[in-house]
C-alpha cells in the first residue's frame, strides 16, 4: 500500500499553481515517484490548466483534482490577489485537512499562501505551521527548513526579533530538539541523530560578557532535552550552546545532521543561502507529513515563467520519501 499525498495549490495569484504544474510533469514520469505515493490536489483546474497551458506543459491524464474552487480567470490574474483569491488558498487548506481527518490522504505538501491576504479572508494564524497544528490538536510543533546539505529547525517563528530574547523559554527548545531528533531518525533514516544546539549571543555568550542566556537558558534546556530524548528511547547526541558563527560550518562538514536555531533567520539564512531553490519546509509534530517549498507567493513574477519549480519538486519529492518510511517503520499509514 502506498501513501497517498494532499496537495494544496496555495495562493492561486501567486506563484504556487505555477511551479505545481511544472514540477508534477517531471514527478509523473519518474517511477520512483510513483512507486512511492499517489498524489490529489485540492485547488481549482481552470487555475491548474491555464497555468500548464501559459508553461506549455500536459498535465498528467491520471491526476486526481478535488476541484475546490472554479474561479474566473480575472479572480485568479497572477500577481493580483483579492477577495476571491483569498478565500479560495484557505479553502483549499480546509478541504485538504477535511481529507486528513478521515484519513483520505496520509501527508499534506502546500503551495505558498499569502499570510497577508489570507488574513484579510479570516485566517488568524501567523501561518501553515500553527493552522495545522491547531487542526491537529497538538502543542508540541516545530519547522524544519530541510536542504540537501543542512538541516535547521527553528524555535521561534515569526516574530519581531527584538522579541526573541524573552520569547524564548526552556520548554520549547527541548520540543525543538526531541522532535528534530525524532524526524532525523523516523523521517531522514539517520540511527544516530548529532544536533547542535545554536547560541543566541555572539561567541556564545564569551563567558557572560555578550549576555547570559547561553548559561542561564540554553545548557538547562540542553541538559532537560538528553533527558527526554533518553526517556524516548531516542539514541541521539546533543551539542551546545553552539556559537552561531561556526556551528552550519559545523554541520556542513558533517559533524551534525542538524542545528536548532533559535530564531527565523538565524536558521533560514543559511538555509536559503545554501540551497534556496531545493531546501524544503517540514512541520514536525504532527501526526502525519507536512513538506512545502520554502518561498513564498512571489506575486512580482507569478504568471511570468520565471519561478523556479525545484523546491515544489523536492517538496513533493521529499513527503513522498518520509510517508514512506513511515509507512515502513510502522507498518501502518
Amino acid at each position: 500500500m502506498k501513501p497517498v499525498l494532499g496537495i494544496t495549490i496555495g495562493d492561486p495569484t501567486g506563484v504556487g499553481p505555477e511551479v505545481l504544474v511544472r514540477a508534477l510533469v517531471p514527478l509523473f514520469s519518474d517511477a520512483a515517484f510513483q512507486n512511492l505515493s499517489e498524489v490529489v490536489i485540492f485547488g481549482d483546474r481552470e487555475v491548474l490548466q491555464r497555468h500548464a497551458d501559459a508553461a506549455g506543459v500536459v498535465l498528467p491524464g491520471a491526476l486526481r483534482i478535488e476541484p475546490v474552487t472554479r474561479l474566473s480567470a480575472g479572480d485568479a490574474t497572477p500577481g493580483r490577489p483579492n477577495a476571491a483569491s483569498a478565500s479560495a488558498q484557505v479553502a483549499y487548506l480546509e478541504a485538504a485537512c477535511a481529507a486528513l481527518e478521515q484519513n483520505q490522504i496520509h501527508g499534506l505538501c502546500t503551495a505558498p499562501i499569502s499570510k497577508e491576504w489570507a488574513g484579510r479572508a479570516g485566517f488568524s494564524f501567523p501561518g501553515h505551521t500553527e493552522y495545522l497544528a491547531s487542526r491537529a490538536k497538538i502543542d508540541e510543533f516545530a519547522m524544519m527548513m530541510a536542504g540537501p546539505r543542512l538541516k535547521t529547525t527553528v524555535v521561534t517563528r515569526h516574530i519581531a526579533l527584538r522579541d526573541v530574547p524573552s520569547a524564548l523559554s526552556g520548554p520549547e527548545i527541548v520540543t525543538a530538539i526531541a522532535l528534530t531528533a525524532r524526524s532525523l531518525r523516523d523521517d531522514f533514516g539517520v540511527l544516530v541523530p548529532r544536533v547542535a544546539l545554536a547560541a543566541l549571543n555572539p561567541h556564545a555568550g564569551d563567558g557572560g560578557r555578550f549576555g547570559d542566556e547561553e548559561e542561564v537558558l540554553l545548557m538547562p534546556a540542553l541538559r532537560a532535552a538528553r533527558l527526554r530524548l533518553a526517556g524516548m528511547d531516542l539514541d541521539a547526541t546533543v551539542e551546545g550552546p553552539v556559537a552561531p558563527d561556526a556551528v552550519f560550518n559545523q554541520a556542513l562538514s558533517g559533524r551534525f545532521e542538524a542545528v536548532i536555531a533559535l530564531y527565523h533567520d538565524q536558521g533560514l539564512i543559511p538555509a536559503k543561502l545554501l540551497d534556496f531553490d531545493r531546501t524544503v519546509n517540514v512541520t514536525l509534530g504532527l501526526p502525519y507529513v507536512r513538506t512545502s517549498p520554502d518561498h513564498g507567493t512571489a506575486y512580482d513574477i507569478a504568471g511570468q515563467g520565471l519561478a523556479r519549480p525545484d523546491s515544489m519538486g523536492c517538496a513533493l519529492s521529499m513527503a513522498a520519501e518520509m510517508a514512506t518510511r513511515r509507512l515502513k517503520r510502522t507498518k501502518t499509514i
